[in-house]
């Protein structure tokens, strides 16, 4: 599933101008969890960043699907889509976020990277 596809859900109503029912899947999904990557502290949650690399999105999906705002269908889309690509979680959380908070994370994703490929040298 791409994040282009809509959620169609008449029962959440209008949202906006086009009301939720016409969002982008990753646009909803952002605006849901876009504070699941804050610790509460003001730093980055290095945790959460692992979780998402390590396809454990249990927590997310749990969320979605508590949420109303998705079908069974649409959560099992995401789930596949997650686990194609597992950066596509982590995308949408960064959706609202700003140009430095979108840096830091992306310095944690990629020194997970440089790690993983340390491993397996």
């Amino acid at each position: 599933m791409t994040t282009g596809q809509l959620v169609h859900n008449p029962v959440v109503g209008d949202w906006g101008a086009e009301g939720i029912a016409r969002q982008p899947l990753g646009d909803v999904v952002g605006a849901l969890f876009s504070f699941d990557l804050e610790d509460g502290d003001g730093h980055v949650d290095v945790d959460a960043v692992e979780r998402i690399r390590a396809s454990h999105f249990d927590d997310w999906v749990s969320a979605a699907a508590r949420s109303g705002l998705f079908t069974p269908r649409e959560v099992e889309d995401l789930v596949r889509s997650w686990q194609a690509d597992p950066r596509s979680l982590f995308e949408a959380l960064l959706t609202d976020a700003d140009d430095l908070t979108r840096r830091r994370y992306e310095i944690v994703w990629d020194s997970l990277d440089e790690t993983d490929s340390r491993e397996y040298a």
